[in-house]
This record gives C-alpha cells, sequence and structure tokens, in this order.
C-alpha cells in the first residue's frame, strides 16, 4: 500500500489557493481545445475568487487573481487570458538594496542618536542648557551601556567615553551627576507574600466565630 505525501507532491507556488487548485491548473494545460482551454481558465479565477474573498476590497481584484493563476501555472499557461500575464522575471528579481544612513557608529551600544545629541550639544554656547542636555546624554549612555551590555559600569568609563564622542570639546562640570542604576533602570516588582488583598488575615475574629458555634 503506497500513500501520498504532501512532502512528495509537486510544489505549490501559491500554497493559500491548495492542492486542488493546482490540480485544476495542470489539467487545463492538457486540454486541447483552446476554447475550452480559456472556459476552464475562468471557472478556476472563480474558484480562486471565492477562496479569497478578502481581496475583492482591492481595486485590482480581477487583475490579481489573473496573476495569481500565471504563478501557478509557471508561466506556462495558452490562454487568452483578461489581463496579460505578468513577465516571470518580475518575481525572481532581487530587490534593491536599501541605504542605510547610520554611518560609522563609533559605539554601537550607544547608537546614532546619541552622538547627534553630542554633536549637536557641541556646537551650544556654555551655559546652563548646554549644561544640562550634557547631563541628559550622560545619564542615557550610562543606562544604554547597562541595558546591552547587562553590567555595571563606573562614571570614569561613561566620562571617557563621552571625551572621545565629542573629541574633548564637551566639559564635565560639577552640575553633571550621573544617577544610580536603580534611578536609571525599572526595578522588578516584588510580589507581597503572607497577605489577602493586601490585608493581613484577622486571626482574633476567627478565633470568636469558632467559639460561638460551641
Amino acid at each position: 500500500m503506497s500513500y501520498d505525501y504532501n512532502t512528495q507532491r509537486k510544489r505549490m507556488a501559491l500554497p493559500e489557493y491548495g492542492r486542488n487548485v493546482q490540480k485544476m491548473v495542470d489539467h487545463i494545460k492538457t486540454i486541447e481545445d483552446r476554447k475550452e482551454r480559456n472556459r476552464a481558465a475562468r471557472t478556476i479565477i472563480q474558484i480562486m475568487g471565492n477562496l479569497n474573498p478578502h481581496l475583492r476590497d482591492e481595486g485590482d481584484f480581477r487583475h490579481k487573481l489573473w496573476d495569481h493563476l500565471a504563478l501557478i501555472a509557471g508561466f506556462d499557461l495558452d490562454i487568452d487570458p483578461l489581463y496579460p500575464f505578468p513577465e516571470p522575471l518580475k518575481f525572481i528579481e532581487k530587490p534593491n538594496i536599501v541605504p542605510y544612513t547610520q554611518g560609522n557608529i563609533k559605539y554601537l551600544h550607544y547608537g546614532r542618536i546619541i552622538e547627534l545629541m553630542v554633536d549637536a550639544a557641541v556646537e551650544m554656547e556654555e551655559g546652563e542648557e548646554k549644561e544640562y542636555l550634557t547631563n541628559l546624554i550622560v545619564n542615557q549612555m550610562k543606562k544604554a551601556y547597562i541595558t546591552w551590555n547587562r553590567s555595571q559600569v563606573a562614571d570614569e568609563v561613561i566620562f571617557g567615553d563621552l571625551k572621545r564622542l565629542s573629541g574633548g570639546r564637551l566639559k564635565i562640570t560639577d552640575g553633571i551627576k550621573i544617577l544610580d542604576t536603580k534611578e536609571l533602570l525599572p526595578q522588578p516588582k516584588k510580589k507581597p507574600q503572607g497577605k489577602l488583598h493586601g490585608r493581613q488575615p484577622n486571626k482574633q475574629f476567627n478565633k470568636k466565630k469558632i467559639y460561638n458555634r460551641h
């Protein structure tokens, strides 16, 4: 007794239409009469539309179905389609390379945003606003360092990295303070133990209740 496994069958170009649609498309390739092939192809298009009613909301609903028929047939179907079949190369072309503008980031764990903030702070005039922004930067740097490296870091390391990022143009004044790790990262909440809905059980009340029963 032989079994028909999916792994032994022909690979389907669009599995969402199912094996039966694939078989019907393969069958119409064997129909010799061209008019009969065209009629069978239009019947398959109707079936495909019923299997995917969500496509009806799209403006090019019919066009998309004919494109799908071409894909299922492997672009090897001699019929008169309602819409011209697409070129096979259209579906095997490699996508265009997406250009990334992140540039050469010196410290990946700090990210590009930190570098942009440092550049902006460097261009500011000396004063409270520049000191305030620098303070934000060093604390964000420490938070990013701990988050990505999963380890503690000395404040001196953060100050040294800031010096290198700014080319020594940002000064660490007395007004710049780095927060502790507990203040930078949220701490896990401890679950209450031995409490019922936030209240201690009334043991004395329970004892009186028991005594009143006797």
